[in-house]
């Protein structure tokens, strides 16, 4: 186990990046479906992962949605 997995065992978001994140949400889910589940703009208007992940990076609300999303859709 390295020192960096043991300095946070139980969390799930740890080591996991916002663009790999993304990454898996959109392949998982429409722009449309994004923008329905987490009622951002830049999941609905002329959505990327590169706008995304500036507005997400920036906006610590919306990041905090994006990742719970993201945990109960790999829970399943």
């Amino acid at each position: 186990m390295t020192e960096e997995s043991q300095n946070q065992p139980n969390n799930p978001l740890h080591g996991v990046k916002l663009a790999d994140i993304l990454e898996i949400l959109t392949q998982k889910y429409t722009w449309e479906e994004l923008a329905d589940r987490i009622d951002i703009n830049c999941f609905k208007s002329n959505p990327s992962i590169k706008s995304s992940l500036k507005f997400l990076r920036r906006t610590p609300w919306a990041r905090e949605r994006v990742e719970r999303l993201y945990l109960k859709s790999i829970r399943k």
